[in-house]
């Protein structure tokens, strides 16, 4: 704050350099002034020495105090009271001086109220401007509407215009900057030629001076954004928000030392953040397009870009980390890398890892049955969705016939993923897409680089449903062809079986015809035996 120190000293010079400026003005003395008693033509009114004494077709004047209102000729409705007040008036209108030297040069200004010693001094032809206060827009020559209440408020306005400088030394060296906007001691002292900035506090925009034309700064609170010089487009709201930043641009920091470092080595590379909350983003030096909602969120970033931070101390120890998303108090405290989000109240993911999303209560909440589907998540641009199977939803339908036979081509194996991957490195089981690829292209995923990523499982499993109902209607066909020769052998086992015990029977009457013709043979034998005639001896002789 050195340049606090250099304005307070601003004060002695200007008391100086405002005395020796009146000493100079200084000429001999002239005649008395015509009395108040009416005498004057056009109901002027003048007490002092040299007042209204070159008047002609003035009217309605009035002036109080040495040479006041010296020069006026036609000018109509101007009312001086000090030593040399609208000393220099010509023919400007319904101007009001009061104070030492005060509106001292206007010639032919009109409107302009100056209430302080040496107060619009210089102002010439400016019109419409108020000053109150102390050499308040002391140095305005053709400046026109603006107003500055305050010790040496608007003091070297020229030829801006439309300013409002309330304050001590408010807007104090602005020269020819137009429509801004400073309440409060200090408050964008060093604006020169800068235009629309707004700046409401103690030292508020103290050493704006950004080049005219351009947007301007909105400063609200204690020293908000009293360092910044010449970075435009940026909104400071609360103390000391966005008090170092020297020439980013396009920033907005609410609360109290939000954005509080930005850009504090003046590189110029801490634009487009966003910070919403008691010192959020206060630590951001070069970072930018970062936005911090909450207090303390993305409180630690210095460098990181294009961070999003919704919630108390979101993304608090992110330092360099860039394309992070937190959403809930302390989401994301932990993340330190890239391209991370988390999201829920205490989701604060790891430090260390790039890319990685962590959601509050989906690892912990079961449900199943009817009306649940899975959440599919396309690679090519990371678009989450839910998996469809309606007619509805197709085209080109027909059906798969033989082109699930690719499966058999696939070579399942065993694997461990690695340690980035799965840090415990389980056995898994599965299929290598590469392979895959090679054998059906379409059943292969690629991510946004065209890279070869995953396996449509899903469509695996329908080929395998298709295989499975082809190899059931085989077997179908096969149980068929079963049954019926199983009918066939039965029907011809019960015709053996028929022919087999009709044989039996067929056998068993030729035994019985066997046995009866060998019991007639028997008998017959028998028969013959007995009437077989006895043998005769025959004599030897």
């Amino acid at each position: 704050m050195n340049q606090l120190i250099q304005s307070k000293n601003f004060r002695t010079f200007i008391v100086l350099a405002a005395a020796l400026v009146g000493f100079g003005f200084m000429p001999a003395a002239q005649a008395v002034g015509p009395d108040t008693d009416g005498a004057i033509a056009g109901a002027n009114n003048g007490e002092g020495v040299g007042v209204l004494v070159s008047r002609t077709t003035g009217i309605w004047n009035t002036g109080t105090g040495f040479e006041a209102l010296n020069h006026l000729t036609s000018g109509n409705q101007n009312t001086a009271t000090g030593v040399r007040a609208l000393f220099s008036d010509i023919n400007g209108g319904f101007n009001t001086a009061t104070g030492v030297l005060s509106l001292f040069s206007n010639t032919s200004g009109f409107f302009n109220s100056a209430t302080g010693a040496y107060s619009l001094t210089r102002n010439t032809t400016g019109s419409q401007n108020t000053a109150n206060g102390y050499s308040a827009l002391y140095f305005n020559t053709e400046g026109d509407d603006n107003t500055a209440a305050g010790f040496a408020a608007l003091n070297r306005n020229t030829t801006g215009v439309s300013n409002v400088a309330v304050g001590n030394q408010a807007l104090f060296r602005n020269t020819s900057g137009a429509g801004n906007c400073a309440v409060g001691q200090f408050a964008l002292e060093f604006n020169t030629v800068g235009d629309t900035s707004n700046a409401f506090g103690f030292a508020a925009l103290l050493n704006n001076d950004i080049p005219s034309g351009i947007a301007g700064n909105n400063a609200f609170g204690f020293v908000a954004l009293a360092s910044n010089v010449t970075g435009p487009d940026n909104a400071a709201f609360g103390d000391s928000a966005l008090a170092s930043n020297i020439i980013s641009a396009a920033n907005c920091a609410f609360g109290n030392f939000a954005l509080f470092n930005n850009d504090s080595g003046g590189a110029g590379l801490a634009n487009g953040n966003s910070a919403f909350g008691t010192e959020a983003l206060t630590s951001n030096v070069d970072g930018e397009t970062n936005n911090a909602f909450g207090q303390f969120a993305l409180v630690g970033n210095v460098d990181g870009i294009w961070n999003n931070a919704f919630g108390f101390n979101a993304l608090g120890l992110n330092v360099s980390g860039s394309f992070n998303t937190a959403i809930g108090d302390e989401a994301g405290l932990n993340i330190n890398g890239d391209g991370n989000v988390c999201i829920g109240e205490g989701v604060v993911g790891e430090a260390g890892v790039n890319d990685r999303t962590y959601i509050r209560n989906v690892n912990t909440t079961v449900q199943a049955g009817a009306g649940f589907d899975t959440v599919t998540v396309r690679l090519a641009d990371g678009r989450m969705g839910h998996a469809v199977s309606s007619r509805r939803y197709k085209d080109d339908i027909k059906p798969m016939d033989k082109a699930s036979e690719a499966l058999f081509a696939l070579k399942p194996v065993m694997f461990r993923y690695k340690k980035q991957v799965d840090p415990a490195q389980g056995l898994d089981y599965g299929l290598i897409a590469e392979d895959v690829a090679e054998v059906a292209p379409e059943l292969a995923v690629h991510n946004q680089k065209g890279e070869i990523e995953n396996v449509r499982y899903q469509a695996i499993y329908a080929m395998m449903l298709n295989e499975f109902i082809k190899e059931h209607s085989t077997v179908e066909q096969l149980k068929a062809t079963v049954a019926k020769q199983e009918a066939t052998i039965a029907q011809q086992q019960k015709e053996f079986h028929a022919a087999i015990v009709q044989q039996r029977k067929d056998f068993e009457a030729v035994v019985a015809q066997l046995k009866d013709q060998a019991a007639q043979i028997q008998k017959v034998s028998a028969q013959l035996e007995v009437n077989k005639p006895a043998p005769q001896a025959v004599a030897n002789r």
